[in-house]
């Protein structure tokens, strides 16, 4: 305290005296110089290290930083384009898009927005609070609300103004003929890709290019300014298909009252057009409805006619007589003795409904002989009836287009025995889809070539490749035609006013291994009109239950109904002056 007081006593004496404040004893303190020259030499060098660092900054790294600024304020916003129409023979339209919206949000903004507009958007978004709160309980910067929002919707949710909430234009797919057509056109996703049938297969076409263009968005996501258009987007190409909107829905209300009337498991039907190939109708059951998939399952979603192979039993005879006759081993009259109704190959016991006797190569086929067809099938070289199954179609791999397609299966004839071979001849032991029986019997219904399938209009008529001769191919229309009347075992297939012919074909069904003795397929292939052919029809019957589920009680009279229907519709003029069809009380049944 002395010491003190006699320095501020000191002090002032000496600024009394008149002394310099900084001669004043107290500051006169003694500093290195060195320690000057280091503050002064640290200063200077970090003005030149911010110096450098700002050349660097604005010419070096001058676009890197651009580009980083303008990934914060610019974005590149998707133009979608629209997706080609897709329309039937007639032009009436099948699957259209629809202008539609997606709902995003910035997570953080919407959440702060009042609990009455967020309730409010989780009700017009056909959404629980809960869920709504999910979704936006999210770190991202941005999510989707939900997708193909429709636009009465929309203006809705516009009104509620919700911060943080904004929508992005984007296409919806409408399918005016719902179940019906559903099979053959297929649908997209959310993304408008193509994921069944035809939207699948020709999603190059339908699909469009995108374009794209620069904008400048706040954080709040909303448009500032414009930069300019970057791609303009190209629609997709409308596709026109081969299908007859009329026939179609005749085979879906054929197929599906069929199914219901026998309770089968499913059903399916094709109608083909001779002269062009192009496929008419393709119908499935059970089906769905495109426009609303929430409840489609595995079932409802197989293309059985393309998709699904079955054994195709006596549909498959026509084509060893063929052959048969091809070859000239037999003629339409040549006798083959059946008794006692059964015969034994190897270890193995063949067949027949009833005990025939003594039958024709005509009548085997009319009464559907498995005892005819293997005495007909065994003298021949395996090889020969391998080649005209295969080029009949069976066995190879389909090339029209159709995703999902299979080739069925025939066995490479050198592993054939005896009793494989009968089988074969009747239609076991070989696996077909309902499509490749269809196309098949183009054979018979052309003269004896075949030609490929379309699923798309066709502009010329194909060229065909030939199997049999037009002479063996019109002895064979004469003995389908033979199969429909009051002695044929497809009797039920008879159209009044109209010429058909076709066959019947029954086959087990393979349970755990086992073929099943309840359990079957019912089929039938049939022309029409003979006369003048123009479509061939096929029809198949899976697992119909009752006393009567062969193919001449459960495809044929489908095939009938189809038919009749098909034929009126296409104002075909009726060949046939009977009008009184004559359908026995117990139709004659092939053989399992």
């Amino acid at each position: 305290m002395k010491r003190g007081a006699n320095g501020v006593s000191g002090s002032r004496v000496a600024a009394s005296k008149g002394v310099s404040f900084s001669k004043s004893p107290v500051l006169a303190v003694s500093l290195p110089t060195w320690r000057s020259r280091v503050v002064l030499f640290v200063l200077f060098a970090a003005f030149a290290a911010l110096g450098i660092r700002a050349m660097w900054l604005q010419g070096m790294s001058n676009e890197f930083l651009q580009k980083q600024g303008k990934s914060r304020y610019e974005r590149t916003i998707e133009l979608p384009a629209t997706r080609g129409k897709i329309m039937d023979r007639n032009g009436q339209v099948l699957a259209s898009s629809l202008p539609v919206k997606a709902v995003w949000a910035i997570p953080e903004d919407v959440l702060a927005s009042p609990p009455e507009k967020l309730a409010a958007l989780a009700r017009l978004l056909e959404m629980s609070d809960a869920e709504l709160r999910k979704k936006l309980d999210s770190d991202r910067t941005f999510v989707y609300l939900k997708r193909q929002v429709e636009m009465d919707v929309i203006e809705k949710i516009e009104k509620l103004k919700i911060s943080g909430l904004d929508t992005r234009k984007e296409y919806k797919r409408f399918y005016p003929q719902g179940e019906v057509m559903t099979h053959v056109v297929g649908f997209t996703n959310v993304e408008d890709a193509g994921q069944e049938s035809m939207e699948l297969a020709q999603q190059k076409t339908l699909q469009g290019t995108t374009g794209s263009r620069r904008v400048i968005k706040d954080r709040l996501g909303r448009i500032v300014e414009d930069v300019g258009l970057s791609k303009p987007p190209h629609d997709g190409k409308d596709l026109t298909l081969s299908i007859d909107s009329k026939l179609q829905y005749i085979a879906f209300s054929s197929i599906k009252e069929a199914v219901e009337k026998f309770n089968a498991k499913a059903g399916a039907a094709v109608v083909l057009d001779v002269h062009s190939g192009e496929v008419l109708a393709l119908a499935n059951y059970p089906t769905y409805n495109p426009n609303d998939r929430r409840l489609l399952t595995g079932e409802q979603l197989r293309n059985r006619v393309i998709t699904d192979t079955f054994e195709p039993g006596s549909t498959l005879k026509p084509f060893t007589v063929a052959l048969a006759l091809e070859t000239r081993r037999v003629t339409p009259d040549t006798m083959f003795d059946t008794a006692p109704g059964y015969m034994v190959i190897g270890d193995k016991r063949v067949r027949d409904m009833h005990r025939y006797g003594m039958l024709s190569v005509s009548k085997i086929i009319q009464k559907s002989s498995n005892i005819g067809m293997a005495k007909i099938a065994l003298p021949m070289p395996p090889q020969e009836m391998w080649e005209i199954f295969t080029k009949s179609g069976f066995g190879q791999q389909p090339k029209f287009g159709f995703p999902g397609a299979v080739a069925g299966r025939v066995r490479p004839y050198k592993s054939w025995r005896p009793i494989e071979q009968a089988n074969m001849a009747f239609g076991h032991g070989i696996s077909v889809s309902l499509l490749q029986l269809a196309r098949s019997y183009m054979i018979f219904a052309r003269d004896g070539d075949i030609i490929p399938l379309s699923f798309q209009k066709v502009t010329e008529p194909p060229m065909g490749q030939r199997v049999i001769s037009p002479q063996t191919a019109r002895q064979l229309r004469t003995m389908l035609e033979s199969v429909v009347g009051p002695e044929g075992t497809a009797s039920k297939a008879q159209v009044p006013g109209y010429r058909v012919g076709g066959k019947t074909g029954t086959a087990q069904k393979l349970i755990n291994g086992r073929y099943s003795n309840t359990r079957n397929v019912g089929s039938f292939v049939g022309i029409a009109p003979m006369s003048k052919p123009r479509f061939v029809i096929a029809v198949m019957v899976d697992d119909p239950a009752g006393a009567f589920r062969t193919g001449g009680w459960v495809a044929a009279p489908t095939f009938a109904a189809l038919a009749g229907s098909a034929l009126r519709a296409a104002n075909i003029t009726p060949d046939s002056t009977i009008k009184d069809i004559i359908i026995p009380e117990h139709p004659l049944e092939e053989g399992l």
